[in-house]
């Protein structure tokens, strides 16, 4: 099992917004940061699932996930399979789909101190944003 963080950030709402994805298995440890362009902070939340789960499928397409997350909304919308806001379905299907490829998916919220190295990448993401 593989332990995967993950984080999305916004430098307003909507803003310059990252993904990050800090990922242990076993002693190995994995650090990606991405750009994702202008979106909201639940936005960037839900690309910051749908990016680590890209990798997990590209990198470790067998293994069972366990995922934690400092969002509430993300993880509450997976658990339920349903969301409030209409804007974030896209997302919650698309982390659905990517979700059902693997033996067992897991999420589980994590208080914001136990996140920190996917909010640094995230933070990253934001400044490594290509310039318009």
């Amino acid at each position: 099992m593989i332990e995967v963080y993950i984080d999305g950030a916004s430098k307003g709402d909507p803003g310059p917004s990252g993904a990050g994805v800090y990922i242990k298995n076993g002693k190995e440890q994995h650090y990606y940061s991405f750009p994702i362009g202008v979106l909201s902070n639940h936005e960037a939340e839900f690309t910051a699932l749908i990016k680590a789960l890209e990798v997990c499928q590209n990198d470790f397409p067998d293994e069972i996930l366990s995922v934690r997350s400092d969002s509430k909304l993300v993880v509450d919308s997976i658990e339920k399979s349903s969301t409030k806001q209409e804007r974030f379905l896209p997302y919650l299907r698309k982390a659905e789909e990517l979700s059902e490829t693997f033996p067992y998916f897991f999420i589980k919220w994590i208080p914001d101190k136990q996140n920190k190295h996917a909010d640094e990448l995230a933070r990253k993401a934001i400044h490594d944003q290509p310039q318009s």
